[in-house]
């Protein structure tokens, strides 16, 4: 017994969990001290703990004696983007509409800044709710680790890679891309831009690759000066915009990574006399209240945001019951044609 996992540091939950071949939950339960569990794994995650040294934090045996019925909704943005993008109040409206049925409080947390994520990292240390929906992830972001060191059961809406550790609810932003991507191409554009959103998102770059697999497909040759990165902020899509028209006037169709940045777009594309969709078809990504109500209405690639949020807390709640279920839901998406291509 050496104290030390594989990271060199005091031994993760992950680590044994490794060690004895099993899941977390697994662990987590033969810490608590469940019954759900056979003998025989409970000797190998036992002998695991002994082999690493590891000591269960004290709050998350706490946790599974005293449940809270609260859960906490977190969302790792500033406060005007969560009011700006009307992404995150579907998945608050998804959230409430599965937890209708049953007691548990939903406690909504926005940490999009350091002091915030200090703030919450006391607040979630202390076990006041039973579960975490994280949502709107970037990679690096230390919450996820924090979380899973708390033991406290998370579900995570956008997965950071393909190779999400966590239990997770995402739509199919690669094949909703491409989709937009090809009815561009069928009305006959062929100088298709794109203005991506931050790239430390993983679905921000699942639709990126989108765009150039259908473009591929198609036989295009790929051009980089048709690609601006955005931040999903109608400022970010102005931005990029008069980038795209600097390096390529010519360009005739935009498809923008969401619906507001094909709104910062817009209105870029009319301050520059050109029209909408006779000169440059435009496509924007969520189908959200933004696409119904710009001029012309938006071509959008709609995401099932309630169903997501549905979808997360559902998983959460059969976790915190401890059941493992599903660990990764990807949920189709469709395109949704109005008049902007």
């Amino acid at each position: 017994m050496n104290g030390h996992g594989r990271s060199g540091g005091r031994p993760t939950l992950e680590e044994v969990a490794a060690r004895a071949g099993v899941g977390r939950g697994t662990v987590s339960r033969v810490i608590n001290g469940s019954s759900k569990v056979s003998e025989h794994t409970r000797a190998a995650v036992e002998a695991a703990v002994a082999e690493l040294g590891y000591v269960p934090n004290r709050a998350a045996r706490a946790l599974a004696a005293n449940r809270t019925d609260a859960i906490a909704l977190v969302i790792p943005e500033p406060e005007a983007r969560f009011f700006a993008e009307p992404y995150f109040s579907e998945v608050v409206s998804g959230v409430g509409a599965a937890l209708a049925e049953t007691d548990v409080q939903l406690v909504l947390t926005l940490a999009g800044s350091d002091r915030e994520r200090r703030r919450l990292a006391q607040y979630l240390s202390g076990h006041r709710v039973d579960g975490v929906l994280l949502v709107s992830v970037h990679a690096g972001d230390p919450l996820p680790e924090l979380l899973a060191e708390l033991g406290i059961p998370t579900v995570i809406s956008g997965r950071r890679s393909a190779a999400e550790p966590l239990p997770s609810v995402d739509s199919d932003n690669l094949a909703g891309a491409a989709e937009a991507v090809r009815h561009l191409l069928e009305r006959g554009r062929r100088a298709i831009a794109t203005i991506t959103g931050p790239l430390d998102v993983y679905g921000a770059q699942c639709r990126l690759d989108g765009y150039r697999q259908a473009l591929a497909a198609a036989g295009h040759p790929p051009d980089e000066g048709l690609v601006a990165v955005g931040d999903f902020t109608e400022t970010g899509g102005r931005r990029a915009m008069r980038e795209l028209l600097a390096r390529r006037p010519g360009l005739d169709a935009v498809f923008a990574a969401s619906d507001v940045m094909a709104a910062g777009a817009r209105r870029e594309l009319r301050a520059a006399g050109r029209r909408i969709p006779q000169d440059v078809a435009l496509v924007g990504f969520d189908d959200s209240v933004v696409a119904r109500h710009m001029d012309p209405p938006l071509t959008s690639v709609r995401q099932p945001i309630e169903e997501m949020g549905r979808t997360m807390t559902r998983l959460l709640l059969a976790r915190i019951g401890g059941k493992e279920g599903e660990t990764a839901v990807v949920l189709p998406n469709r395109l949704v044609v109005r008049e902007s291509s």
